[in-house]
């Protein structure tokens, strides 16, 4: 008997490796069970996009993905097709519960890990748009970073702060904290009349601020902070900021 080519070989073992691989890749999307009349797949995930498909009660479907409110499924003959979350909601898991989505919760909010949220407000008579992330060590415990941008009327300045928050209650919806902190702020001068050198400088802050959990993931946020940047010159300047915003948690 003529043996095989020793590429040949190769490639049948490659594929043994690949396959099995493959096939728990497919089989890692979640599946659920029709449990309406009927299922619409839309072309697009929004309501503007037509029906084409329909999916009968008691067919499993696989869902590939998600975006906001709708899910990207495959049915048994590998159709593709967008299905609003109402209708994935009144569907059932292989076990026959309804199925359920992580969407959050308080629960998950008084106990959250990260966040990040965009926020703006008033610096010292100034317009402030702020953007921060924070990391928690616990319910109660979080590290903050935040850069925002002051648009004043006579210049401009780009603020990098990091510091400690600590919320009071967190499992309350409305959850008061503090917050102290410092970072840098780099001013640029507008003015024509003269010019005054771009300075950077070292600041420190402490403030008060309260969280609110709105729906889900999401919940908005307030802050007061009292600033004290430490110039070159013999005096320090102090500054206060309120700012409100969103922010999304996970």
């Amino acid at each position: 008997m003529r043996p095989f080519p020793r590429h040949v070989l190769i490639l049948a073992l490659l594929l043994n490796a690949v396959i099995p691989d493959l096939a728990r890749a497919e089989a890692r999307y979640q599946e659920v069970v029709v449990a309406d009349p009927y299922l619409e797949l839309h072309t697009g995930p929004g309501r503007g996009y037509p029906v084409f498909h329909v999916v009968e009660r008691g067919a499993a479907v696989e869902i590939l993905k998600r975006r906001t409110d709708w899910f990207k499924v495959r049915t048994e003959d590998r159709r593709e097709g967008w299905v609003a979350r109402d209708q994935m909601l009144r569907t059932l898991q292989p076990t026959g519960e309804l199925t359920r989505f992580n969407d959050g919760s308080l629960d998950q909010f008084a106990a959250h890990r990260w966040e990040v949220g965009t926020m703006a407000g008033d610096f010292d008579g100034a317009s402030v748009i702020s953007v921060y992330g924070a990391w928690l060590f616990n319910p109660s415990l979080s590290l903050e970073v935040g850069g925002s941008h002051v648009l004043g009327e006579f210049s401009n300045s780009y603020l990098l702060t990091a510091g400690i928050a600590h919320v009071f209650v967190p499992e309350w919806p409305v959850s008061p904290l503090v917050m102290l902190g410092t970072g840098v702020i780099s001013i640029e001068p507008q003015t024509t009349l003269s010019q005054p050198e771009d300075r950077t400088d070292q600041v420190a802050y402490a403030g008060i601020g309260a969280r609110f959990y709105l729906t889900r993931r999401f919940m908005a946020r307030i802050d007061y902070k009292s600033y004290l940047l430490f110039t070159s010159r013999d005096d320090n300047e102090e500054i206060d900021e309120w700012k409100a915003g969103f922010a999304f948690f996970f």
